[in-house]
């Protein structure tokens, strides 16, 4: 048997025979059930020491309200568009007579994990996370979910389980800033993702390649590297110039990775954008501060971060049903400066 600090309603229903509404009602003393059902769960869950996470479903049905915290999960607060989307969660939180409490995976499983646990053992009435790089096990969220804490992803969403997500369109926003280069006479276009792991990787990875194809160009697997930091731009850029026939343009999963390789090719010798365009993704502070500006793809980070809390309150007052998984998409839109003809 679990052992009792991670005991979820769904373990109790399991051993006694019943359904999770069934344990749920009776923790609540619900009437709707019979009262040797109820005593049963009841004395069960006191022998486990299980404490259920009641704010949600009290926010949903008492007068009284208990103190309302909303726990936040970013994968980095230095990242600009991830700084946004928590000004946007806060602001819209605040406005709502809701405070936040914030704390980062810093890309890691096993923190991600434990944050999870940290906010189910603190009774936040809902969190609002992103997914960290690293994880490829999705039980930390399913037993949020199991439990009645409503759950909304935002940019990495998580597809191993069934819940709410805020999302910007990856995948048109990666085709139309590719089409774009091709527009302008790029034919041999490299692109700087995340791993496959991502979702959003897999979007702008697929927008990329599709709009190689649509305009009848062909996909070249030499062209594509897992590099999403300046760092390894810095370090991998130069790679695709060994052969005869090298890039004429990239397409990179974010502005850092971006600049990284602007900054390789400058040193180089190559000229931006005359023999090399690049195209970011997120229009953070730096694009506008390297020489020259960066054509990037805008992500509304502070309307992300809005929508967030939009959807993550709805389940927690009860507008829409625990069980719907809402979807919700803020489109992108290319800034064109100078790293593009």
């Amino acid at each position: 048997m679990t052992g009792h600090n991670n005991l979820t309603m769904k373990d109790i229903a399991r051993e006694l025979g019943v359904s999770v509404a069934t344990v749920s009602r009776a923790l609540q003393n619900s009437p709707r059930i019979s009262e040797d059902r109820k005593r049963m769960i009841q004395q069960y869950a006191r022998e486990h020491n299980f404490t259920p996470n009641v704010l949600a479903e009290s926010l949903r049905n008492s007068k009284v309200k208990p103190m309302k915290v909303i726990g936040v999960i970013m994968p980095e607060f230095v990242h600009y568009y991830f700084s946004t989307i928590l000004r946007g969660i806060e602001e819209k939180a605040s406005a709502h007579g809701y405070r936040i409490m914030v704390a980062q995976s810093n890309e890691d499983y096993e923190r991600e994990v434990q944050l999870c646990q940290s906010f189910y053992e603190n009774k936040v009435c809902g969190i609002i996370v992103s997914q960290a790089k690293e994880t490829q096990h999705y039980e930390h969220f399913q037993k949020l979910l199991d439990e009645g804490v409503p759950l909304v992803f935002y940019d990495r969403i998580c597809t191993g389980v069934n819940a709410s997500m805020v999302v910007v369109d990856d995948y048109m926003a990666a085709f139309n800033a590719v089409n774009y280069l091709i527009q302008t006479g790029c034919r041999r276009i490299a692109f700087f993702g995340s791993k496959m792991n991502l979702e959003i990787a897999k979007n702008r990875f697929n927008g990329y390649k599709d709009a190689l194809l649509k305009n009848g160009l062909p996909f070249d697997e030499s062209l594509t590297r897992i590099c999403d930091n300046r760092h390894d731009a810095e370090m991998i850029t130069p790679e695709l110039f060994d052969g005869d026939y090298y890039p004429d343009a990239f397409f990179a999963v974010n502005d850092d990775t971006a600049i990284g390789i602007l900054y390789t090719v400058k040193s180089m010798g190559l000229r931006v954008p005359e023999d090399i365009s690049i195209c970011g993704f997120t229009n953070g502070v730096r694009a506008v501060s390297c020489d020259p500006m960066l054509t990037t793809v805008e992500q509304a980070g502070i309307k992300v971060g809005e929508e967030a809390v939009d959807v993550l309150l709805d389940h927690v007052e009860g507008r829409i049903p625990l069980t719907k998984v809402e979807k919700r998409v803020v489109r992108t839109r290319l800034i064109i400066r100078g790293t593009t003809r």
